[in-house]
């Protein structure tokens, strides 16, 4: 053994109990993109008239594939608005393929390659519906932001913490992963309103949320009524449809094992579809060919 990287993590009842638990998942952590179902449904609550992938990519971490791009730019212009708009972090998309493209047509950083961009442009179409200001979209004082506040505490059942940034520009709101954990079971279990409206467009159209080759996009495809989305700093989330909620965060927040352990808890469960047995575990190379493992240690929720 090698390395050895350590979590904490949360199973929610349907009724926003804890069922298992291992760490201090009750101490306040930054969820980062893991927000995003959240902070779409907030959006909806607010005016926005998107659904299908439009929404699944106004809650995307995406990896600016070029379908990404042509739907950031179609929900951009339904809002009279443009890529000059965008006060997202610059940068390039995160697909090797469509990165390299991108540079090879001599295009740099940019706001819409940027994972976020979609959610970007749907905070400025929210806007423009319901009458908000745009050039002020990102202070944590814009009443958009603070309806997504209010949504976060409200499907959390916790009081947000006070906002830090992402890593996008936009408020960043803490909860525990017990709070998360709560929220990806209310999302998922939702039979109507704006929640069961994201959770419709996550479960249609996976390939938007993260990107086509995403642990996520597998995991939807092989789990029935799951919502699931990861953020930055190592933390995964998810919903079952019966209402289970999962939060995990690697402690290193590097990312090495957080789709294996995420994997293992589906499995203590008793969810072992064989479209998850790519992600149980991922091989070590060395010169191109498997010399190791990385796995998640056995795991039992009894």
């Amino acid at each position: 053994m090698e390395s050895v990287h350590r979590a904490r993590l949360v199973v929610t009842n349907p009724d926003g109990s804890v069922r298992y638990g291992f760490g201090d998942y009750a101490a306040p952590m930054l969820p980062r993109s893991a927000t995003k179902p959240m902070q779409a449904i907030a959006m909806l609550e607010a005016g926005l008239d998107l659904d299908g992938h439009l929404l699944a990519l106004a809650a995307a971490s995406h990896l600016g594939e070029p379908f990404h791009i042509e739907g950031v730019r179609e929900i951009l212009a339904s809002a009279g608005r443009s890529e000059r708009d965008l006060q997202n972090t610059p940068d390039f998309p995160l697909d090797e393929t469509a990165r390299i493209d991108w540079i090879r047509a001599g295009r740099g950083r940019e706001p819409i390659a940027m994972n976020c961009s979609g959610k970007h442009a749907a905070m400025l179409r929210t806007c423009v519906r319901a009458g908000l200001d745009t050039p002020s979209y990102l202070n944590p004082r814009h009443p958009l932001q603070t309806r997504i506040r209010e949504v976060v505490g409200r499907f959390a059942d916790e009081t947000p913490t006070v906002p830090s940034v992402d890593g996008c520009g936009a408020p960043v709101f803490g909860t525990s992963l017990t709070g998360l954990a709560r929220s990806y079971g209310r999302i998922a279990s939702a039979t109507s309103g704006p929640a069961a409206a994201v959770a419709a467009a996550f479960r249609a159209h996976p390939e938007y949320p993260s990107g086509s080759t995403q642990p996520e996009r597998l995991l939807h495809d092989a789990v029935p009524g799951l919502v699931c989305k990861g953020g930055a700093e190592a933390s995964i989330a998810a919903g079952l449809a019966d209402g289970t909620g999962i939060a995990l965060k690697m402690a290193d927040g590097m990312g090495r094992g957080r789709i294996e352990l995420f994997v293992a808890v589906l499995r203590a469960l008793g969810i072992d579809a064989p479209g998850m047995a790519p992600l149980a575990t991922t091989p070590v190379l060395g010169h191109g060919e498997p010399v190791g493992v990385v796995r998640a240690v056995p795991l039992s929720l009894s």
